[in-house]
């Protein structure tokens, strides 16, 4: 049987506000070692931040990461998957849109996240890191 997005997700990622800091994020990062956070508005997902959006679009830049928001740095453009699509649905989202994780929606709830990650610790996934590491990085 084919696996499903469900079976290889992170359950329950850890979500901001798009009002919260640079550092809120940094230190969940830290605390929870993870490499991205979701930013949400009004109980909805509106974007990704990742260390190195942090590193890139805030301490590069000379910004205050105590006041620099998440909603000003992070990518909005998110791709999405929902949590009963197969893998290979889910890589295919992640080639077409050069991203190494997708947020994993219900209607609008967020249920969980999928990375590059996630998918190599059970085997999947070497196709999209390679294509994915051939793409431009973010700015």
């Amino acid at each position: 049987m084919a696996k499903t997005v469900r079976d290889v997700m992170t359950r329950d990622p850890v979500a901001l506000s798009s009002d919260s800091s640079v550092i809120d994020a940094a230190k969940a990062m830290k605390d929870m070692r993870i490499g991205s956070v979701v930013v949400m508005e009004k109980d909805k997902p509106c974007g990704i931040v990742t260390d190195r959006d942090i590193t890139v679009r805030a301490v590069a830049t000379g910004s205050d990461p105590a006041r620099t928001k998440l909603g000003d740095i992070c990518s909005h453009d998110l791709a999405a998957v929902r949590p009963d699509q197969s893998i290979d649905d889910a890589m295919q989202v992640m080639k077409s849109h050069d991203v190494k994780r997708v947020v994993v929606m219900s209607d609008s709830k967020l249920e969980g996240i999928l990375s590059l990650g996630d998918l190599s610790r059970r085997g999947e996934g070497e196709d999209v890191q390679e294509d994915i590491s051939r793409a431009e990085p973010n700015s």
